[in-house]
């Protein structure tokens, strides 16, 4: 399959944002014909041209790099792993910001939503899980929907499915990438997803709620929990750039005594410095 053009590129992006012509040439500072001709071959980008397209579309760095290789151009954007020494002080930043949460429950994701870090009061949210999710990259939506997963505890399954294919479906829209793509497939097919799967859009008129509590069944009783999530604000880097920082807090008062608790119990501490 022939690779696609940067031109190719540049439209399938302006489509996926919704955005005329007209519009993003205005945006770049160009003239809407030279954008034409841009997208249809006739005209070669110049890679300031190309960056300041890919920035007006909110193109993610992976993709900008894609778009100059496209175009004939060195990638501008490094793409080092997480476990590179040059990334020790995020590694850092990030550990100290999971460690900080204890004894409440906090990981961080990639682009694909696969957990690759994580604190020790994450490990309560994985008991009792088939182990064959735990293995290789632990996914976030795997390990949420799937009938081995947290599925059986969850005691607002519809709830926690309806927002979570949601947010799956519209981070496969936004980002274009085939993997998550996949992966919203995969999960549209468990058997717990695929039966509630009519009720999983709001109906029409419904009010929203203002935020969807993650409710489980924990040893002694519901645990309550809802998240925030946290993105690096001026990333130059791919790897970066992707990166989240998913931490969980306590709904109520009895749900932080009972997190509390099971962290005592297992020999986790509260925050560190």
């Amino acid at each position: 399959m022939p690779r696609a053009s940067v031109g190719d590129l540049i439209r399938e992006w302006r489509v996926r944002r919704r955005r005329s012509q007209m519009d993003l040439a205005l945006d770049a500072g160009v003239s809407t014909r030279h954008l034409s001709f841009v997208e249809t071959g006739r005209a070669r980008p110049s890679p300031e041209l190309v960056l300041a397209l890919a920035r007006h579309l909110d193109v993610p760095l992976r993709d900008r790099n894609t778009m100059l290789l496209a175009a004939g151009y060195a990638p501008r954007f490094s793409h080092r792993p997480l476990d590179d020494a040059a990334m020790a002080p995020i590694r850092a930043s990030i550990q100290r910001m999971l460690d900080a949460h204890l004894p409440y429950p906090g990981l961080a994701v990639d682009r694909g939503w696969n957990m690759v870090m994580a604190n020790e009061a994450a490990l309560l949210l994985t008991a009792g899980v088939d182990p064959a999710l735990l293995e290789g990259h632990v996914n976030v939506y795997r390990l949420t929907l799937h009938p081995g997963g947290l599925a059986p505890r969850l005691l607002n399954f519809t709830d926690v499915a309806a927002y979570a294919v949601e947010q799956l479906r519209r981070s496969a829209a936004t980002t274009g990438d085939p993997g998550l793509a996949r992966l919203l497939e995969e999960v549209l097919a468990y058997p717990d997803v695929a039966r509630i799967r009519p009720l999983l859009d709001l109906a029409e008129g419904d009010e929203p709620p203002l935020l969807v509590p993650f409710r489980m069944a924990g040893p002694t009783g519901e645990i309550s929990l809802f998240t925030t999530i946290t993105t690096f604000g001026t990333p130059m880097d791919v790897t970066l750039d992707e990166l989240a920082v998913e931490l969980f807090y306590p709904a109520d008062e009895a749900s932080a005594a009972t997190l509390r608790d099971l962290a005592s119990a297992m020999g986790i501490a509260g925050p560190r410095a």
